[in-house]
C-alpha cells in the first residue's frame, strides 16, 4: 500500500516555533517527495523571550542528532537544574523545584511514604535534602548523570537556560542544511478551496504566491492561518489564570551564572531571572486588571541585577488554548495554538510536544479526519495539565497581603485539579493522568514548598523496619551531600564542556 505522499509543506512564520518545525520536518520528511518550504518576514520579527526549557528539549535535540555542547555554544546556554520559587508560599521563604527525583523507590513503593513515616517519626529532615538537583542548585554546582544506575548522580536530569533567537538562527542553519527553503516575506493573502475550506496556498507581499498541501502556522498570538483564515476560536482560561500582560527585559552578566531559575512571586503576579553565558533574561508577568505598566515596570527594575540591555519589551496575551490544533490542512505551533504563562517554562515544550505529535499523525494527501481528532484531543490534554499545574502555585498558598492573591485563592478550581490535590494531600496518593508533563516529584515540590504536604502515608511502608529505614534516609542524605561536594561549580563545568566564544 502506497501512501499518497504530501508534497509541499509550508511553514508561515519563523522563530523557535518555525525553526524547530523546519528543522524537524526537513529532517524526517522523505526529502525526494516532500519540500519544505519556511516563510518569514524580517519585519515583522519574533517575540523571542522564552529563554528557560524543561528536560524534554534534550529529546528534541537528539531526534535531531545534535551535539548537546554544540547547541550550548551556539546558544550561549547555561544548565537548568530547576526553579527557585520565591515568596509563593508567603513571603521571606522559598524552595526549589527540581527535575531529579527525591531519594530512591524502595520495595516498590515510592520514596515519600518513607519520607512522611519519618516524619511521623519524628525527623525534621526536610524533602529537598533528598535531592541531588536541589543539592546541586544551592551549591552553584553541576554534573551531567554519571551511568552507574547505582548512583545517586545518575538521577540528576537537567534542562537549559537558551538565548531563543539563537536556536531559531541554529535551527535554521540546521533546517536549510538539510534541503528546507526559506523565503523573506508578508503573507497578505491566504488562498482556500472553495468546497472545503483547505488551504491552497499563501500570497506574498512581494506578489510571489506560495501553494502547498499541510500548513504549519508559526505566526505568533495572531494566528495567521489558524484564526484570521480559518476561524477556529479560541478557548478563555483567563478566569482561571488571570494574567495577561508580560514585560521583558534583558540585562549584563554579573557574577557566575547559578542552574537554575529563579521566580519571585510579586503584588500581581511574579518575575523571573534567567541566567545565559553572556546575559541574564529578565521579566515580569501580572495582570492589567490588579496593576498598571508604570507599576508592573517599576517592580521588574528595582528588582534586576546588572544593567539593562535594552528597554522593557511589553507582550499582551490571553491565557488559553485554539479550540482546534489542527483545522483542516493546518497546524498551529506556539503562540498561535495558546498560551500558558512561563512559569514551569513549559512554551517551547509545547511545540516539540505540536511536532512530535504531528510527525507520529503525519497525514497524506487524503487527509483522514482521524488524525486531526486525535492529534486535537491529546494536545488538548496537554494543555489542561499544564494550566492545572500553573494554577496549583496559585492556589497553595497562604498569601493574602494584596488583592491578587486574595482573589486567586477563591478561584473555582478545574475538577482535575481539585481531585489530584485533595487526593495527595489527605490521602497520600498521586494520580497520574494521561498526558502529564510532570509527575510526582514536581507535585510534591510544589505541595510540599507550599505548605500542602500530605497528611498520611501509605501503610506498607510500615513494613521496612524502623531502624534500617533511618539507616538508609541517613545513607540517602550523605550520598547528596557527598556527591554534591566533590561536583565542579556550574561555571566550571561549563568552561569545559560548553563555553561560548
Amino acid at each position: 500500500m502506497h501512501h499518497n505522499q504530501l508534497k509541499n509543506i509550508v511553514i508561515v512564520g519563523g522563530g523557535t516555533a518555525g525553526w524547530m518545525a523546519g528543522a524537524l520536518m526537513s529532517k524526517y520528511m522523505p526529502s525526494k517527495s516532500t519540500k519544505i518550504t519556511l516563510i518569514e518576514s524580517e519585519e515583522i520579527g519574533t517575540v523571542g523571550v522564552g529563554e528557560a526549557t524543561i528536560p524534554h528539549l534534550e529529546n528534541f535535540n537528539h531526534l535531531l542528532g545534535i551535539d548537546e555542547a554544540t547547541f550550548m555554544k551556539k546558544t550561549h546556554a547555561t544548565f537548568k537544574l530547576g526553579i527557585d520559587f520565591v515568596d509563593w508560599y508567603k513571603k521571606g521563604e522559598s524552595y526549589i523545584h527540581p527535575f531529579g527525583d527525591y531519594g530512591i523507590e524502595m520495595n516498590g513503593l515510592q520514596f515519600y511514604h518513607y519520607w512522611g513515616r519519618m516524619k511521623a517519626l519524628g525527623e525534621t529532615f526536610p524533602l529537598e535534602a533528598y535531592s541531588m538537583n536541589i543539592a546541586a542548585a544551592r551549591a552553584g554546582k553541576f554534573i551531567r548523570p554519571v551511568a552507574d544506575p547505582s548512583s545517586l548522580a545518575s538521577r540528576i536530569r537537567h534542562a537549559y537556560h537558551l538565548d531563543a533567537s539563537m536556536y531559531a538562527k541554529f535551527l535554521r542553519e540546521f533546517a536549510e542544511s538539510h534541503g528546507a527553503n526559506r523565503i523573506e516575506g508578508k503573507v497578505i493573502e491566504v488562498h482556500q478551496r472553495a468546497e472545503d475550506g483547505f488551504l491552497t496556498g499563501v500570497t506574498l507581499d512581494s506578489g510571489q504566491k506560495i501553494e502547498g498541501d499541510l500548513f504549519l502556522d508559526c505566526t505568533g498570538f495572531r494566528g495567521l492561518l489558524i484564526e484570521g483564515a480559518l476561524e477556529t476560536g479560541y478557548e478563555d482560561w483567563s478566569h482561571y489564570l488571570p494574567m495577561d500582560r508580560a514585560l521583558a527585559v534583558p540585562t549584563s552578566k554579573v557574577g557566575d551564572p547559578p542552574p537554575y531559575t529563579v521566580a519571585t512571586a510579586r503584588d500581581a503576579g511574579w518575575t523571573w531571572r534567567i541566567p545565559l553565558q553572556h546575559r541574564v533574561g529578565n521579566g515580569h508577568v501580572y495582570s492589567s486588571k490588579y496593576m498598571d505598566k508604570a507599576q508592573a515596570e517599576k517592580i521588574l527594575l528595582d528588582n534586576i541585577i546588572g544593567e539593562p540591555l535594552a528597554e522593557p519589551k511589553q507582550l499582551f496575551f490571553k491565557t488559553g488554548r485554539r479550540n482546534k490544533f489542527w483545522n483542516k490542512n493546518c497546524v498551529a505551533l506556539g503562540l498561535s495554538s495558546g498560551f500558558l504563562e512561563p512559569l514551569e517554562s513549559t512554551s517551547i515544550h509545547l511545540i516539540q510536544e505540536g511536532l512530535v505529535r504531528l510527525l507520529a499523525l503525519m497525514p497524506d494527501m487524503n487527509f483522514n479526519a482521524e488524525n486531526s481528532k486525535e492529534y486535537n484531543r491529546v494536545m488538548g490534554l496537554s494543555y489542561e495539565r499544564i494550566r492545572d499545574f500553573i494554577l496549583l502555585h496559585y492556589v497553595a498558598t497562604i498569601r493574602d497581603d494584596t488583592p491578587f492573591w486574595r482573589d486567586v485563592q477563591a478561584i473555582e478550581l478545574p475538577e482535575t485539579l481539585e481531585h489530584r490535590m485533595r487526593l495527595l494531600c489527605e490521602s497520600g496518593h498521586y494520580v497520574k493522568y494521561e498526558q502529564d508533563l510532570f509527575w510526582l516529584d514536581s507535585w510534591l515540590a510544589v505541595m510540599d514548598g507550599q505548605g500542602f504536604s500530605p497528611k498520611i502515608y501509605s501503610p506498607l511502608a510500615d513494613a521496612m523496619d524502623e531502624r534500617q529505614l533511618a539507616q538508609t534516609m541517613a545513607q540517602l542524605r550523605h550520598a547528596v551531600s557527598e556527591i554534591t561536594r566533590q561536583m565542579p561549580t556550574h561555571q566550571q563545568f561549563i568552561n569545559q564542556y560548553c563555553k561560548s566564544n
